[in-house]
C-alpha cells in the first residue's frame, strides 16, 4: 500500500495530507530514500 501512495504522490494524484496517518511515515521515508519530497517533486 506504502508503493502505492507513493506513486500516487509522484504523478500528482494524491497530496501527502491525502494519505492515511498510519502510512504517512513509511511513505515519507520512501520519498525522501528516492531524493523526494512530500510534495513528490526532488529535495533541493
Amino acid at each position: 500500500m506504502v508503493t502505492v501512495c507513493v506513486s500516487l504522490i509522484v504523478n500528482g494524484r494524491r497530496t501527502f495530507e491525502q494519505i492515511p496517518l498510519n502510512l504517512q511515515d513509511a511513505v515519507k521515508a520512501d520519498l525522501e530514500a528516492m531524493g523526494l519530497g512530500t510534495d513528490g517533486k526532488p529535495l533541493a
